[in-house]
């Protein structure tokens, strides 16, 4: 099972703060999840999702989206952090 965390702008613009996901058959990294989430749920998963600018994380640590995953995992979703 995948834990699935979206926060901020993209836990609004999805209506979902998290869910837990059975680990769907060939999805072995971020980018295949995105791809699978977007197919299964159509097009306001695609603008939120593949925005170049959406950010990820795996337990908790930065990654680029042909990080592995596996069941147990975190997958976490965010826009850029800003500061000032």
């Amino acid at each position: 099972m995948l834990k699935l965390v979206y926060f901020a702008s993209l836990r609004e613009r999805l209506s979902l703060d998290s869910e837990s996901l059975e680990q769907p058959e060939g999805v072995t990294t971020v980018a295949d999840l995105i791809d699978y989430l977007v197919a299964e749920r159509g097009e306001i998963w695609q603008q939120v999702l593949q925005d170049a600018q959406v950010l990820a994380a795996v337990n908790q640590e930065m990654c680029d989206f042909d990080q592995g995953i596996t069941s147990g995992d975190e997958v976490a979703f965010f826009p850029p952090v800003t500061g000032g």
